[in-house]
């Protein structure tokens, strides 16, 4: 009879393990159930802002849940990324991520979250060349003439960035020290201010995404000095690179990344990996991200994960090389 007590004890334990766990499988097989914040730790009208809110329009559409876009600027992505990082971790706080964020953080030596221990790569999402554009008044066409004109007046050209550690910024520094001139930093809380200073004049040149640039490029209001890319862009074949006008061993990209706090659900962070990577590679979106002067990335966690850390010595390397230092 005893026997008999402690087999049905232990049939029942098993009945209601398999209850409990069931709606937890459920729950993560139908996420989203409600609505997902996507934070992007910019203002409007940058390209992290129009990558950000064609994602979250994207995996609003595939859910049926509504993916809300958060723009939280500051601090080169580091208002909106610690936001993402103290946020409960359950899928339903997640955010767009630069260079800034994840490789270029060794510019601030008092961050009050860790990037690298505190987030979480989901997908790459793309990369793109920046182009260095300046405004009319500036008296140089190509590489060779600006870098001449930049060394003939130490200091007094300003570039305007999307913020300390951005990737305007970043891809800035590095043309400073590999071609030997000084560029004053301008930082703004994102591309559109600064672009917005440059069209009026009040700034000089910027290092800015392509795809910010592009029009005002087109329209003749900024001129294109380069592509900062090693290769010309599709987008924009008439205009040659940095390195081929004038400066051969030069040559950078801009990255963005979709990310999550660090102990957000294993099984969460691959489903949004996947519809996000399944996505990027689709044939009708290949004319788009021709369109804007993006190459779509993906892969899993893992590779971004590895590009970050790669990545993170690169631009460790530019930060001591230049001394920057945004405390």
């Amino acid at each position: 009879m005893r026997k008999r007590i402690v087999r049905m004890t232990t049939g029942a334990a098993i009945a209601t393990g398999a209850l409990l766990a069931a709606p937890l499988v459920g729950a993560q097989q139908l996420y989203p159930t409600r609505v997902v914040r996507l934070v992007v730790p910019f203002p409007a009208g940058g390209v992290a802002d129009v990558l950000g809110r064609m994602t979250a329009q994207r995996l609003s559409a595939q859910y049926g849940q509504q993916m809300v876009v958060e723009n939280r600027a500051g601090s080169g992505g580091h208002v909106g990324a610690e936001l993402v990082a103290r946020a409960t971790p359950d899928g339903y706080t997640i955010m767009f991520g630069t260079i800034g964020v994840h490789a270029a953080y060794g510019i601030y030596s008092k961050l009050s979250y860790d990037p690298a221990k505190d987030l979480q790569p989901v997908i790459l999402l793309a990369d793109m060349p920046n182009i260095l554009v300046v405004h009319p008044s500036v008296p140089a066409r190509n590489t060779k003439e600006f870098i001449a004109l930049a060394k003939a007046k130490p200091g007094e050209l300003n570039f305007g960035t999307a913020g300390a550690g951005s990737s305007t910024h970043m891809i800035g520094e590095l043309f400073k020290v590999v071609a030997g001139v000084n560029l004053a930093h301008i930082p703004y809380k994102g591309s559109a201010p600064a672009m917005a200073d440059l069209l009026g004049g009040q700034i000089h040149l910027m290092f800015e995404n392509l795809p910010v640039a592009i029009q005002h490029v087109r329209s003749g209001r900024i001129r294109a000095i380069g592509m900062t890319s090693r290769t010309r862009s599709a987008s924009m074949p008439e205009v040659p690179t940095i390195a081929e006008t004038g400066l051969p061993e030069y040559e950078a990209t801009a990255w963005f990344t979709i990310g999550a706090p660090a102990k957000a659900p294993g099984d969460i962070v691959r489903k949004l990996n996947g519809d996000i990577d399944a996505w990027l590679k689709a044939p009708e979106m290949q004319a788009k991200w021709k369109e804007m002067g993006v190459t779509p990335l993906g892969g899993s966690p893992d590779v971004a994960a590895k590009f970050f850390a790669s990545e993170t010595v690169k631009w460790n390397r530019v930060i001591k090389a230049a001394a920057i230092r945004a405390d």
